[in-house]
């Protein structure tokens, strides 16, 4: 299998990184300027060539193995329209998101992929960050698309709607087209947590697993500036609790056989997911190890792109990539713009 080039910008705990390598690229480096993130990276991909800074202060020519490379790919944090909401740490997340695209004038890759959240690619509040990109990818060359993908459609058992970006130089766009689904029927999160909950000994785990028939809502990693780790917003707990869910704290292991479990009632006597069980609801492979102390692995898990969509994306890109470049005219392009957050 032909493998192509990437670099990884704010990789996390390598949810994204996991399905390009599986859809066959190979990292140059990756990127994220959290040192648990980073340990998680080495832990799990001791080969990989894993910076911890700031994408602010990266600088690609201090990494020439960097600069043209067939994919630069960012799961960035999560951009909020200024329109939409007023909060202190919005203006860092629009400053990463230029940063990124001014990181292509330099990098020059054939093909970029970003992942946020979906209204960055529909919702009309974020139109001055779209004609930002627009204008920026255009005097560079590039042809682009946003799209929303939902993860529960390539077999993550989870309802999570992602909004994507993916450009091309021009001449290979003509082959990309945005992934189709992978899965006919969603998973439920019985199906998918059923012999994890058994793994203890727990005699009520086929019981529990054939009453959770929904997706699991989306997982929610928080700020870094909150407490300890939970399941997400009111709404969400809800949903939970309509599958015996606690859903306002994570447990630190699996019920035993001793473990009383009751489908209704008061939260605390519905049993809780831990955070291993998280990760598999994410889909990340068992065998991935999440590092750090229960917050912080749940905080990475949550933050990340699950794998499958990442090879699904991977697996398109690399496609039109492979494909016979096309001639085309270029249109006249508009200069570069300037995103003020």
């Amino acid at each position: 299998m032909e493998r192509l080039t990437w670099v990884d910008l704010c990789a996390g705990a390598g949810g994204l990184a996991l399905g390009l390598e599986s859809a066959g690229f190979s990292p140059v480096l990756l990127l994220d300027n959290k040192r648990q993130a980073c340990e998680t990276l080495v832990t799990n991909r001791p080969d990989w060539n894993v910076v911890c800074d700031d994408l602010v202060d990266f600088l690609p020519e201090d990494f020439p193995q960097a600069l043209d490379v067939d994919l630069l790919s960012a799961g960035l944090p999560r951009v909020k329209a200024s329109a939409a909401v007023r909060r202190a740490d919005s203006d860092q997340e629009l400053r990463l998101l230029a940063a990124t695209i001014y990181l292509v004038h330099a990098i020059q890759p054939r093909a970029l992929l970003l992942e946020n959240v979906p209204a960055l690619a529909e919702s009309p509040a974020y139109s001055e960050i779209r004609n930002f990109v627009r204008a920026e990818l255009a005097h560079l060359g590039y042809k682009f698309c946003w799209f929303v993908l939902n993860a529960a459609d390539f077999g993550v058992p989870q309802e999570r709607r992602l909004g994507i970006l993916v450009a091309l130089k021009e001449k290979w766009f003509h082959a990309f087209a945005p992934p189709r689904p992978t899965v006919t029927e969603h998973v439920a999160v019985g199906r998918a947590l059923r012999r994890s909950m058994a793994a203890r000994g727990w005699p009520e785990a086929d019981a529990w697993a054939a009453q959770a028939l929904s997706v699991a809502p989306t997982l929610v990693g928080g700020s870094d500036n909150r407490g300890g780790a939970d399941l997400g917003p009111t709404g969400t707990k809800r949903a939970w609790a309509r599958m015996g869910v606690n859903a306002g704290a994570l447990a630190d292991e699996a019920p035993g056989p001793d473990y009383q479990w009751q489908s209704s009632g008061g939260a605390g006597q519905m049993l809780k997911i831990t955070v291993d069980q998280a990760a598999l609801l994410q889909s990340f492979p068992p065998e991935w190890r999440i590092t750090g102390r229960k917050t912080a692995r749940y905080r990475q898990i949550g933050h990340a792109t699950p794998p499958p969509v990442g090879a699904a994306l991977g697996a398109t890109i690399k496609t039109a990539l492979l494909s016979p470049a096309r001639t085309q005219g270029v249109r006249e392009s508009p200069g570069p713009a300037t995103l003020r957050p």
